[in-house]
């Protein structure tokens, strides 16, 4: 190999050694200034070329967190028409497990949970807010799906709810068993996984039926209590909180059969890696200080604590916080403004709600259920 590279090294030298002794013909001499100059252009041309500018498409046009601090305020999407989730009253005040993750969020950040602009969307508006930049969190009972997650250009965050789909029908129907619904007119909201999720199960099953599809989901629940509906189908826990709100509920039952999964998760726009993992470890803080024992009525308490793992998540010591890009103590902040997990289930939800629905997957890994953080560390 040695062999072979010694000769070019040797041509190459004598080229020049020829050019700049003038030993060499006028043509040559020529040809080898129109190189160096054809050369020197296209060296000028390189490196006055403007540079590229990055694929906007992966990573995000705006950097949201510094858009959402100089604006004061977040901006959350939610339903507004889903009382336990995000329900706002006639005096205009939101309440819910999905408002209280928006109020997290604020309070992580500003030390203030009001500090939320809601915004109240439905089903088939939902995505093209969050894409389109006018909102910078959705929180609103949506299902994590792989189509969502990529199709729609999503981040999902950390789910806080594990549901499934439901029907819920009249204790007089006589309907028992989802075989029992062929030829039904059954309600379900359009832009939803629980329309597709109904027309697959029936198709599986060879069952015809007639959809009656709204886009409003005041207007799907009217639909089925004015007898427009044998049967109406959606997540369970939203069957279960607008039983409560018929004419008559005890006339209702939801059945006990399950026909999906559905992992309730907020979003927020793909392409903000930042943004994305400071809302994920917000809600995660909650998960986490139920996990360890923390909530607004121990929060003094347990800031005294000797404990390393409850010193470094409440960032006395260490600098998760910092290090992420906000507030060191973003943690006690949620903590003493909104609670821990168990607290807003429990009163969105839960014991301390009219609608006493019990945790079932929604409890903590260590109880038999499915929430889990990952380590504060």
């Amino acid at each position: 190999m040695h062999d072979q590279i010694r000769p070019r090294r040797k041509g190459f030298w004598h080229f020049w050694q020829r050019l700049f002794s003038k030993q060499i013909h006028g043509r040559i001499w020529q040809k080898a200034i129109a190189w160096l100059l054809a050369g020197s252009f296209l060296f000028v041309l390189a490196a006055c070329e403007p540079i590229p500018e990055p694929n906007q498409s992966s990573i995000g046009s705006t950097n949201r967190l510094k858009t959402v601090m100089s604006r004061g305020k977040l901006v959350c999407g939610v339903s507004g028409e889903l009382p336990g989730f995000s329900f706002v009253n006639k005096e205009g005040k939101y309440s819910g497990l999905d408002v209280d993750v928006c109020r997290a969020i604020a309070a992580a950040l500003f030390d203030n949970p009001d500090a939320v602009q809601f915004r109240n969307l439905n089903a088939k508006e939902r995505f093209t807010a969050l894409q389109s930049g006018e909102i910078d969190v959705l929180s609103r009972n949506t299902t994590w799906t792989l189509g969502r997650d990529t199709g729609s250009r999503l981040a999902f965050m950390p789910v806080v709810f594990y549901d499934g789909q439901g029907v819920m029908v009249r204790k007089d129907s006589n309907i028992k068993a989802i075989g029992d619904l062929k030829d039904a007119d059954i309600c379900a909201q359009t832009g939803t996984t629980t329309e597709q999720n109904l027309a697959d199960q029936m198709r599986k099953r060879n069952l015809a039926y007639k959809p009656v599809v709204y886009e409003d989901v005041n207007a799907t629940f009217n639909a089925y209590q004015s007898g427009r509906c044998k049967a109406i189908t959606a997540d369970r826990s939203a069957l279960v909180v607008r039983r409560t709100r018929l004419a008559d509920p005890d006339n209702h039952v939801v059945l006990d059969f399950v026909i999906s999964k559905e992992p309730l998760a907020p979003a927020v726009a793909d392409g903000d890696s930042k943004w994305a993992d400071i809302v994920k470890w917000i809600i995660f803080s909650a998960i986490e200080a139920e996990d360890l024992d923390i909530s607004s009525a121990n929060l003094t308490t347990q800031l005294q604590s000797k404990n390393a793992d409850i010193r470094r998540f409440l960032g006395i010591d260490g600098s998760l916080g910092k290090d992420m890009g906000v507030s060191n103590d973003f943690t006690v902040r949620v903590i003493k403004h909104v609670g821990n997990y168990a607290e807003i289930y429990d009163r969105n939800l839960g014991k301390d709600s009219p609608f006493q629905l019990p945790r079932g997957q929604n409890e903590l890994w260590k109880n038999g259920g499915l929430m889990y953080a990952p380590p504060f560390r």
